[in-house]
């Protein structure tokens, strides 16, 4: 399985080390961390119980969307509601689009930092968010415990998974994606669609229009050349 656990703006090193045991648990070794606030750390160690190799194996990164440049598939852990509604799976239905997904490349299960979450602009990166059903009157789940859920789901779906699963075409990476969204929004600028004075929710609502899409990377290179088009057709009446 192709499936990267990613932890973002981690703030104590111990949750580091229990999402690793939790994780090595579930036959899951891919951990990435976004801007940990202490790492590495004996407190991560201590806590890994013997996942050492998950944590000594644990890329860094400065962003998420350098750990995720590479996925195909990106969920992102929230029990927040939302100004602009995402697509939302239960730990259960996200756990068997994980796995399916996972037939075509790297996919990433995305946890946000203990006491805020992820943020917006996280969840941008993402397409959809995943939810653990809880008591709504104690709904806090500390980092260790939500990863432990999702993990569990994971692999109880993999044994689910039906026998001759072959993948379908690969759709485009996450890196693919935020090139073609960067595109778009100059793009958009440029024939003043778009003002960046006041954009509103536009290219949000437009990355969850694509997100249901899911195009693959050759659709992408259409997208893109069509917006090339644009831009050409626009120097040249200049």
């Amino acid at each position: 399985m192709s499936i990267r656990i990613v932890l973002v703006g981690t703030t104590h090193p111990g949750n580091i080390g229990a999402v690793a045991r939790a994780m090595k648990n579930m036959g899951l070794r891919d951990l990435a961390l976004v801007a940990p606030r202490h790492f590495p750390h004996e407190d991560a160690t201590a806590r890994a119980s013997g996942a050492d190799d998950v944590l000594a194996n644990a890329g860094v990164y400065e962003s998420l969307a350098e750990a995720i440049a590479d996925c195909v598939y990106v969920t992102g852990a929230s029990a927040r509601s939302r100004a602009i509604n995402w697509p939302c799976l239960d730990a259960r239905d996200a756990a068997a689009k994980i796995i399916d997904e996972s037939g075509r490349g790297t996919v990433a299960a995305v946890f946000g930092p203990e006491k805020t979450g992820l943020l917006n602009e996280h969840l941008d990166l993402c397409d959809t968010l995943l939810s653990i059903p809880t008591d709504p009157q104690f709904s806090s789940l500390n980092l260790a415990m939500a990863v432990q859920v999702v993990t569990y789901e994971i692999r109880a779906a993999e044994a689910e998974k039906p026998a001759g699963y072959e993948a379908d075409a690969p759709p485009a990476s996450s890196e693919e994606m935020e090139h073609f969204y960067a595109h778009l929004e100059q793009v958009l600028t440029d024939v003043r669609f778009l003002d960046p004075e006041n954009p509103r929710h536009l290219m949000r609502r437009l990355r969850r229009l694509f997100i249901r899409a899911r195009p693959d990377k050759n659709e992408v290179n259409i997208l893109r050349g069509i917006l090339t088009a644009v831009e050409r057709g626009g120097s040249d009446s200049q």
